[in-house]
């Protein structure tokens, strides 16, 4: 292969081009999927038992303290659209510097940008009022399913543990990449129902939106190195050498 081929195929925007040219049908069905819910939600059981829901943010209002709304603020603030727009590109500046290429660092960019396109579609075909309680934070011009900032904070943490699973052996790593990417979008989305943004089903469905979608870009980016890139070699292991035929 020619030089100036094999520097085109490792540019970003050719790993991208590729990645999404895999992942674009299982998009359209991860939003389809996503916008069904949505629309069993609000229309076929609107008015039965997911009507009853609502007590549980009713509940939540009435056990709000100060430590409480500080502490949710926080929590909050970890998927807050600046937060994770930074520490995506964090991430894939991140990934570049450590591994010499752009693949998990188009995977982390997937990851994060997809799910808020997925997101952003269903809000505009999904109208779903915000619980009727006091809220915490401005509410976005967006409806209140699904929760966007636990599918956020689901793709952008998990894809990040992703990738240190696929590349590092140290264990106490892994621990901690792995307790991070589940421990912080449970936390955002308990915080975001505490501060009456959200009914839990919401927050369930965010977080139905987050694992699919971080699924299929994980097995179809991240697991599928593009050819000009050869066999990854793990973290800490020396690559075989070849025998010598004699």
């Amino acid at each position: 292969m020619p030089p100036a081929a094999a520097v085109r195929r490792s540019s970003p925007w050719g790993e991208f081009g590729t990645a999404l040219r895999r992942v674009a049908l299982p998009a359209v069905a991860v939003a389809l999927g996503t916008v069904m819910l949505g629309l069993l939600l609000t229309h076929v059981f609107a008015h039965g038992w997911l009507a009853r829901e609502s007590v549980v943010d009713q509940d939540l209002v009435r056990h709000r303290t100060p430590t409480g709304n500080a502490v949710t603020h926080v929590f909050t603030y970890l998927a807050e659209t600046p937060t994770v727009v930074a520490l995506t590109a964090v991430a894939a500046v991140g990934c570049r510097i450590a591994f010499r290429r752009w693949h998990e660092s188009v995977y982390v960019v997937l990851a994060v940008t997809g799910e808020t396109l997925i997101f952003l579609l269903t809000t505009l075909l999904i109208d779903r009022r915000r619980p009727a309680v006091p809220q915490l934070d401005d509410a976005p011009p967006t409806s209140s399913f699904p929760s966007g900032h636990t599918a956020a904070a689901l793709c952008l943490y998990g894809s990040v543990a992703a990738v240190m699973l696929w590349h590092r052996r140290h264990a106490l790593l892994r621990a901690l990449a792995v307790t991070l990417a589940i421990l912080v979008p449970l936390l955002v989305g308990a915080s975001r129902l505490y501060r009456g943004m959200h009914f839990p089903s919401d927050v369930v469905a965010g977080l139905l939106l987050g694992v699919t979608w971080l699924s299929v870009t994980t097995r179809l980016v991240l697991l599928r190195e593009p050819r000009h890139l050869g066999r990854r070699v793990p973290a800490g292991s020396a690559p075989r050498p070849r025998e010598t035929v004699r």
